[in-house]
């Protein structure tokens, strides 16, 4: 009986453990890998199991377990019987449509710009806008107020949104995606009779997908999770977003239950984990093809 030997190219395709490494290699990648799960993910894990225990055990102290002993769901139907979550989820949304949109559009048409060579001023701007990055928002975050009471926008979101409509780190991400379209395929369809919007919107936009896929997830992730100034623009109750009138549950008028607090993080962080999961594949590929160039 003769046996024959698999094609050399399908041996090249099986893996190998050598492939991977020394065994000692992997095995410390892997425990770094485990170590950062812990701890990214860890936080929330435990957010979640705490909301889910009863009144009975202890969330805190030496009498506190991980798993509930009696999972219930009594404190998110008291978040939702106490607090106008459907209000403040409401406003958060409208915060995030406006901050998108205009993120969108202002990035991807400055970012555009930014990309052409041959305007007198170009290199002037990009470097204002690096130079923008440098300064937190709290050495401006006085000056944003004085200036939105003065517009009358104060206890508006409107005055939420409008302070953050375009970042500079967004225009730098769609400046660096639309380098990397090549200048022969533009040059290619400006021989087909193309303009330049139709250049923009039919050869740059779909090139870019990825790199506008990271400013949606970025412009979502920090507008949906925004907290400090909510909480200095936004006076009633009304007119609060989702994180600040959660945290409104850690105020003595509830009781401070910490179930509740606990409850009240799980929710507001849900639709980040959502958004993030449909569209990771994007993100990843956006990251590595908006990079920054000089």
């Amino acid at each position: 009986m003769t046996t024959t030997a698999a094609p050399a190219g399908r041996r090249r395709l099986m893996p190998r453990w050598r492939d991977y490494g020394r065994p000692r290699d992997l095995i410390v990648r892997y425990l770094l890998l485990f170590l950062v799960l812990g701890l990214t993910v860890g936080p929330l894990l435990w957010q979640l199991l705490a909301s889910l225990k009863s009144t009975g055990e202890d969330v805190f102290g030496a009498g506190a377990t991980l798993l509930p002993h009696d999972p219930t769901l009594r404190a998110y139907r008291t978040v939702f019987d106490q607090v106008p979550v459907a209000t403040y989820i409401r406003n958060s949304v409208i915060v995030v449509v406006l901050s998108v949109t205009s993120q969108l559009v202002f990035a991807t048409t400055a970012g555009y710009m930014l990309s052409k060579p041959g305007w007198k001023g170009r290199r002037a701007v990009w470097v204002v806008l690096v130079a923008s990055m440098m300064f937190p928002f709290e050495s401006i975050m006085v000056s944003l107020f004085l200036s939105i009471r003065d517009l009358g926008l104060v206890d508006s979101l409107a005055g939420v949104w409008l302070p953050g409509f375009v970042g500079a780190i967004n225009v730098l991400l769609m400046r660096g995606a639309f380098l990397a379209v090549p200048r022969e395929i533009e040059d290619s369809a400006m021989l087909d009779g193309a303009n330049e919007w139709q250049r923009f919107r039919y050869l740059y936009l779909p090139s870019a997908w990825g790199a506008i896929m990271v400013v949606v997830i970025n412009t979502f992730i920090s507008a949906w999770d925004d907290f400090l100034w909510p909480l200095i623009v936004l006076r009633s109750e009304g007119s609060m977003t989702l994180t600040l009138g959660l945290s409104r549950l850690q105020s003595s008028s509830f009781g401070y239950d910490q179930r509740m607090v606990m409850a009240g993080s799980v929710i507001s962080v849900i639709p980040v984990l959502v958004l993030f999961v449909i569209t990771q594949r994007w993100f990843y590929k956006g990251v590595s093809s908006g990079a920054v160039k000089l």
